[in-house]
């Protein structure tokens, strides 16, 4: 994913889809690739993520001095904060091959995707951009020399969005940290592309903070990617969420209506989080596949271990034991 060839395959191969009615039935083995990749669901942090992102870059199409306005995907791990991310950017690249013929599009990346390395600087961060469309970095180059490298080979492959994961891991208190934050700022002026960054719980960490931060800070609007909650006004778009996940599954014996039924119980298990709610159903219905059952039910839901984040929040109800008052 972190290669252009391995976004581009991302981008091109066709979503996962649940069977259309009255088609032929699926095989066993198809069926589990299926549950596997699974459905995206379209959430509301994606529908806001891919309007402002549209918004954006015909807002900076031709602006030239100074650089564009840029947007931050935020939230606690588990959120789809990278779903999100991921299927934006999976959007712009199919809009762009829809706009183009194969020939003008010939030698065009519309869509890049970083990640944030672990105590990243600023050398390592611009050697990582080069490694997305295979530029190549000689032992003895500097940093400069590599960054001017990037810029000269994103602005001829005309890169129009450029995505930085895990932004979090930036710390521009530390000297590295600054320096790969000043790297970052001279990559949005000379790269003619909307930056959008994805990062965990990023207004708590040190991003925001000094001089450099107060750039970000100043350049940059928020996205929340909050988990669902159990219920907003007269709504509930968590038991939506299931539903929808419900609607998408492939099992010859599941009764539709359980899962949302088992919405607070689901809520309690993954606390709202759309990465805990996925895996669990996910694994739920691979396993009601493998058993031979074609069902989920609380029971199967029960024997699944989740993430240790979602484990920690859930606490399990257990009935209070009845004491035995009778005499002997």
């Amino acid at each position: 994913m972190t290669t252009w060839d391995g976004f581009q395959a991302f981008a091109s191969t066709p979503v996962a889809a649940p069977p259309a009615p009255g088609a032929p039935r699926r095989s066993l083995e198809e069926r589990l690739a299926y549950h596997s990749r699974f459905v995206t669901v379209r959430t509301p942090a994606i529908d806001t993520l891919a309007k402002n992102v549209r918004t954006l870059m015909i807002l900076g199409r031709h602006q030239t001095v100074t650089a564009r306005p840029s947007l931050i995907v935020t939230g606690p791990a588990g959120a789809g904060k990278t779903t999100a991310l991921l299927q934006v950017g999976r959007a712009c690249h199919v809009a762009h091959i829809r706009r183009h013929d194969a020939e003008a599009a010939a030698g065009q990346v519309p869509v890049a995707y970083v990640l944030v390395p672990p105590a990243a600087s600023a050398k390592t961060l611009a050697t990582e951009f080069a490694r997305y469309l295979g530029i190549p970095v000689a032992a003895g180059m500097s940093q400069a020399q590599i960054t001017n490298a990037v810029c000269h080979t994103y602005t001829a492959a005309k890169v129009q969005l450029v995505m930085i994961d895990e932004i979090h891991r930036l710390n521009p208190r530390t000297t590295t940290g600054a320096q790969s934050a000043d790297l970052i700022k001279d990559l949005t002026e000379r790269i003619g592309a909307t930056f959008v960054y994805a990062g965990i719980d990023v207004t708590t960490t040190p991003l925001f903070t000094g001089v450099r931060g107060a750039q970000l800070a100043g350049r940059a609007s928020l996205i929340d990617c909050d988990p669902f909650p159990a219920r907003l006004g007269d709504q509930e778009p968590f038991r939506d969420l299931i539903t929808a996940m419900e609607g998408a599954l492939d099992l010859h014996h599941h009764r539709p209506g359980t899962l949302p039924k088992l919405a607070p119980y689901l809520h309690e298990r993954t606390a709202g989080r759309i990465g805990s709610l996925a895996r669990l159903i996910r694994q739920a219905a691979i396993t009601a596949l493998t058993d031979g059952t074609e069902r989920i039910t609380k029971t199967t839901l029960d024997a699944i271990r989740l993430d240790h984040l979602a484990e920690q929040h859930y606490q399990p109800r257990t009935r209070p034991r009845s004491r035995n008052t009778s005499t002997p």
